[in-house]
C-alpha cells in the first residue's frame, strides 16, 4: 500500500515524464494558475499517480449551480478585499495605535514595515537579485566552454569556490564552523557504517539534533565558549551574524547526506515502495559499477542511490553549502543533487523566464497588500478594538495571506536562482493559500520541499500510512520544533495533528470509491471542507500569526453576540461556495490530465 500521508511522496506526475510537453493544453488556462511542483517534469498524463486509468467527470463550469457561485464569488471576493483596504485608512479610530509601524510607500503613501522577516528580505532583495544573475551567468559560461570530459570537475570547483566566498561574506568566520559541523557529520557517519548503518543512522540523529539544539541555545556557538581570549574573533562575523538562524535548513542536508549513504550502503533506498525495491537495487549496482545514468524524475533521481564514490566529503561540502538553496531551500535531497551534478538537466529558457514572472507577480501583490492592506501592522499591535466581526475574520484571513506570501517569496527567489544555475529543485507552496480544503493535502503542498524530506527521512521509516496518527504526532512535533523551540509552535504541532483525525476518520467512514457516484457526496464533502477551513486557519494563527492567546481573543471578539455568530454563519456559506469551487477547479486538472495528492 502506497504512503499517503499529508507529506507528498513525490508522485503528482508519471514516473516516465520527461521535460514538460503539455500535450493536451496548449494554450494558458485556468490551470496554469497552479505552480508545477518540478521545472523537468511533465504534470499531464492520462493515469493518476497509481498508474490506474484516470476516470473524468463531466464538467459542472456552465451548469446554473456555478452560475450561481460565480455570482457570489464577484460579490463578495472583492467585498474582501475592501473591508481589510477601509480599516486601513488613516481616519479609522485605531489607526494611531499602528502608525509607527508605517513607513512612507512608492504604491500609496505608506507601506506596513511592521514584519521582521519580510523587512530584512525586501531590504536586500535588489543586492540578492543581483547576485543571483551574476552568479548564473557566471555558472553558465563555464557550462558552455567547458568540455564534457571535464564537466563535473570544473562545476565542483566552481561551487566550492562560490561556496567560500558566498559563505565568507555572508557568515565571516563563522563560516568556518559550517564547514567543520558539516566535515564532522561525514566522519561521523562513515566511521560508524563501516560497523553498522543501523548504529550509524540513530547515532546520526542524535548527533544532528543535540547540535540543533545546542546551536540555538548558545546563540551560535560563539567562540568566547572556547576561551574568553577568543572572543575578538566573534567581531568577524560577516554581513549576516546570527548564522544560526538559518542553520536548521543546513540540518536537513547533513541528514540527507547522511542517511542517503547509510542506504546507498546497504545497497537499497529505504523509502522505495516494494514494487521498484528491485529496480533501484539494480540501479544502485549500476551506479556503483560506474554507470552515471540520471532518473528522468525528482523522485527517481531521490531514491536511486549514487555511487558510493560520490559520497565525498568534496559534495558534502558542495551540497549542505550550495549558495541559491543555502538561506532558505527549498531542499533537495542529496542523491538527487549529485545527480544534477554528474549530469546537468537541460531547462528550458522560457520555463526559467516564465517562472520568473510567476515570481515578479507575486512580488507586486505582496506589494500591493503591504501599501493598501496593513493587516499585520493591526495584528502585532492589537489595534482590534471596536471592529466588527466581519473586519475581525478578515484581519485573521489576511494575516494568512500575508504569511504565506511572505514565505513563498524568498522561496521561489531561491529556487529562481537554483533554475538559473541549472539546478531543479521541488516547488513548495504549489497552491494558493486561498486554495486549499483538506488539511491533508494542504500540508503536502505548502512547505512542500521539506514536506518530501519530513516523508522520506522521518515518516516513512517510522511506519507511514501503518501507523497514520502516531506517526503525525511524531513528525508534527519535529516540525514545530525544527521551526522554533517554543510552546506556540508545539500547540500548532498538536492542533494540527488533532485537526486531521476528523478528516481520516471521514474519508474511511464514507470513502470516494464508495460513494462518489451519488450527488449528495461532494455537498457532504463540501461541509466537511467548511470546517477543515476553519480548523487550519484557527491552527495556523495559533502558529504563525497571533499565538494561543490571540487566537482565543479573536474568537471570543467574532462570537461574543449573534451579529458575530451570522457573521460566521456567512462566512460558512461563503467556504461552503470555495469548495464547491475547488473541487471543480481539480476535476480541471485531472481533465487536462494533471493528477496532484493536494
Amino acid at each position: 500500500m502506497p504512503h499517503t500521508y499529508p507529506p507528498d511522496t513525490g508522485r503528482d506526475v508519471p514516473r516516465d515524464a520527461g521535460i514538460p510537453q503539455h500535450p493536451r493544453c496548449p494554450h494558458l488556462n485556468i490551470t496554469d494558475l497552479t505552480a508545477a511542483p518540478s521545472a523537468t517534469e511533465s504534470a499531464v498524463s492520462s493515469r493518476t499517480p497509481e498508474g490506474h486509468v484516470a476516470s473524468i467527470k463531466p464538467s459542472r463550469w456552465n451548469t446554473p449551480e456555478f452560475y450561481f457561485y460565480y455570482l457570489m464569488f464577484v460579490i463578495v471576493v472583492p467585498y474582501m478585499v475592501y473591508v481589510p483596504m477601509r480599516i486601513s485608512r488613516d481616519s479609522h479610530p485605531n489607526f494611531e495605535k499602528y502608525a509607527h509601524y508605517l513607513r512612507p510607500g512608492w504604491m500609496a503613501p505608506e507601506y506596513d514595515n511592521s514584519d521582521i522577516q519580510y523587512r530584512l528580505f525586501r531590504e536586500q532583495l535588489g543586492l540578492v537579485v543581483g547576485l543571483a544573475s551574476v552568479y548564473a551567468v557566471a555558472g553558465y559560461i563555464l557550462r558552455v566552454t567547458t568540455p564534457p570530459s571535464m564537466h563535473k570537475a570544473v562545476r565542483t570547483a566552481f561551487l566550492g569556490i562560490s561556496s567560500a566566498v558566498f559563505l565568507g561574506a555572508l557568515h565571516g568566520i563563522n563560516a568556518l564552523k559550517l564547514a567543520a559541523i558539516v566535515a564532522a557529520n561525514y566522519v561521523l557517519v562513515k566511521t560508524i557504517s563501516r560497523v553498522s548503518t543501523k548504529v550509524a543512522l540513530p547515532v546520526m540523529w542524535v548527533f544532528n539534533c543535540a547540535l540543533l539544539f545546542t546551536v540555538f541555545y548558545t546563540d551560535g556557538m560563539p567562540f568566547r565558549m572556547l576561551a574568553p581570549h577568543y572572543s575578538w574573533l566573534d567581531e568577524y562575523a560577516g554581513l549576516l551574524p546570527r548564522w544560526y538562524i538559518s542553520y536548521n535548513f543546513s540540518m536537513l542536508r547533513l541528514v540527507s547526506f547522511a542517511s542517503d549513504y547509510c542506504w546507498a550502503t546497504d545497497g537499497y533506498d529505504a523509502v522505495s515502495t516494494s514494487s521498484s525495491a528491485s529496480n533501484i537495487t539494480s540501479n544502485a549496482a549500476g551506479n556503483t559499477a560506474g554507470g552515471n545514468a540520471v532518473s528522468s524524475t525528482a523522485r527517481e533521481r531521490s531514491s536511486t542511490p549514487r555511487p558510493l564514490s560520490e559520497y565525498s566529503l568534496t559534495n558534502a561540502l558542495v551540497y549542505a553549502l550550495y549558495p541559491p538553496l543555502f538561506v532558505a531551500g527549498p531542499i533537495v535531497t542529496f542523491n538527487d543533487f549529485s545527480a544534477q551534478l554528474e549530469r546537468p538537466l537541460n531547462l528550458r529558457i522560457k520555463t526559467v523566464a516564465m517562472y520568473a514572472g510567476r515570481v515578479a507577480i507575486s512580488l507586486l501583490t505582496m506589494e500591493f497588500i503591504l501599501h493598501y492592506i496593513h493587516v499585520n501592522a493591526i495584528k502585532n499591535a492589537h489595534a482590534w478594538r471596536g471592529d466588527t466581526p466581519l473586519e475581525l475574520c478578515m484581519i485573521g484571513f489576511w494575516s494568512l495571506v500575508f504569511v504565506w506570501l511572505k514565505l513563498m517569496l524568498p522561496w521561489r527567489l531561491f529556487r529562481l536562482w537554483a533554475l538559473m544555475d541549472g539546478v531543479d529543485t521541488p516547488e513548495n507552496m504549489i497552491r494558493c493559500v486561498a486554495n486549499n480544503y483538506s488539511t491533508l493535502a494542504f500540508w503536502r503542498s505548502w512547505h512542500r520541499s521539506y514536506n518530501l524530506w519530513v516523508v522520506r527521512y522521518i515518516y516513512v521509516p517510522v511506519g507511514g500510512s501503518r501507523n497514520l496518527l502516531p506517526a503525525a504526532l511524531l513528525v508534527f512535533t519535529f516540525v514545530a520544533l525544527w521551526h522554533d523551540l517554543s510552546f506556540t509552535l508545539l500547540a500548532w504541532a498538536w492542533l494540527v495533528t488533532l485537526f486531521i483525525a476528523p478528516e481520516v476518520i471521514a474519508a474511511r467512514l464514507l470513502p470516494a470509491s464508495k460513494y462518489e457516484q451519488h450527488g449528495w457526496y461532494r455537498h457532504v464533502c463540501a461541509v466537511g471542507a467548511v470546517f477543515n477551513i476553519l480548523m487550519m486557519m484557527t491552527a495556523n494563527l495559533v502558529g504563525f500569526v497571533v499565538g494561543v492567546d490571540g487566537v482565543q481573543e479573536l474568537w471570543a471578539a467574532i462570537v461574543h453576540d449573534w451579529n458575530g455568530i451570522l457573521t460566521l454563519l456567512g462566512a460558512c456559506i461563503c467556504l461552503f461556495i470555495g469548495a464547491q469551487l475547488m473541487f471543480e477547479y481539480r476535476e480541471e486538472e485531472r481533465r487536462r490530465g494533471i493528477f496532484r495528492r493536494c
